[in-house]
């Protein structure tokens, strides 16, 4: 299993989507705006469907953990899918293949997975399917909100986990201990 990284910047964030529109499509760009703003695993995200919208939200069965989720879509995500359903207006996945040879399936993780690791090569980073949830746990936390509110938007069973997931390393931790001095 490769390891991939969280983007620890909203800015760098931007320039993944941007490289991803001119490196790739505009398709790419949007599974990564719409996965950094829902932070949903890869194999929920990809089989979203527009009846998966009710309107200002997403009602969704978790593959994994079958656990239901629904989530507030704010206006980055509504505006993703208004203008994708305006642009592909027979389409039922959000994220749908246009291509005859596949034509009416979601794209595959691999081909998503494959333009991630393309654009990460090119900023340095380790980008891959789960990068879109760690960097949305990640500038949450920087943001200050805490690790118990972010494992339960990334739906992790624990804090730990979340930790771990979004990248708090030993590092982090040798920090605290320069950083806050009594």
């Amino acid at each position: 299993m490769n390891l991939v990284d969280a983007v620890k910047t909203t800015e760098q964030a931007e320039q993944v989507g941007e490289l991803l529109l001119k490196h790739g499509n505009q398709t790419y760009a949007d599974i990564w705006n719409f996965g950094l703003q829902v932070a949903l695993r890869i194999s929920d995200l990809l089989s979203l469907t527009y009846a998966d919208v009710q309107g200002d939200r997403l009602v969704i069965i978790e593959g994994k953990t079958s656990k239901p989720r629904h989530i507030v879509l704010n206006s980055k995500a509504k505006a993703i899918v208004e203008r994708r359903k305006a642009n592909n207006p027979t389409h039922v996945y959000l994220f749908e293949v246009s291509t005859n040879r596949a034509k009416g399936k979601p794209i595959s993780r691999e081909n998503v997975s494959r333009k991630f690791k393309e654009i990460g090569e090119i900023i340095g980073i380790a980008l891959g399917t789960h990068s879109m949830r760690k960097t949305r746990g990640w500038v949450m936390y920087n943001s200050g909100i805490n690790i118990e509110t972010i494992a339960k938007v990334l739906n992790h069973s624990s804090p730990a986990i979340t930790m771990c997931y979004i990248g708090l390393d030993q590092q982090t931790v040798d920090n605290t201990y320069t950083s806050f001095i009594i």
